[in-house]
């Protein structure tokens, strides 16, 4: 089944691809590797934002964590000029929770996006992973996640 067959089936339409909020670009791609950078938590209704372990809890933050996954793969689907199919795989991601010192849950909120890709992707969406603690991200928000990816 395609990637667009299973995002449909789904219920997801990926967004635009968001624009850089600062001095850099959404992705750079070297051969058959697509960086993409940093992706923050957004949701139809704008930014999601707080703090796991204070006002967020983990069912919360993988729910934002999802949404970063929509906005990687939108991106994925801009860097090769609208065709996900291109999409090989996902190599590695690397989540970044904000959250407070105790708290511990950082690889269950990143699940979030990790989910959603092997869901929406099959095979495909299998990759390495770091989930680490950010004593504060742009904006607030609650998750931020970067994503490696081969496409052809």
């Amino acid at each position: 089944m395609s990637i667009s067959d299973r995002l449909s089936d789904m219920g997801i339409t990926l967004p635009d691809a968001p624009a850089p909020a600062a001095n850099y670009v959404p992705f750079v791609q070297t051969g058959n590797t697509l960086y993409v950078s940093g992706q923050i938590s957004s949701g139809p209704d704008g930014l999601i934002t707080g703090k796991l372990g204070d006002d967020l809890d983990v069912e919360a933050g993988a729910a934002a964590a999802k949404h970063c996954a929509i906005s990687l793969l939108a991106q994925v689907k801009a860097a090769c000029n609208g065709d996900i199919e291109r999409l090989v795989r996902v190599v590695k991601l690397t989540g970044f929770v904000n959250s407070t010192a105790d708290f511990t849950d950082q690889p269950k909120v990143i699940n979030g996006c990790s989910d959603f890709l092997v869901e929406a992707l099959d095979d495909r969406g299998y990759h390495a992973r770091s989930a680490v603690s950010a004593a504060s991200l742009p904006l607030g928000v609650a998750v931020e996640i970067e994503g490696i990816f081969e496409i052809k």
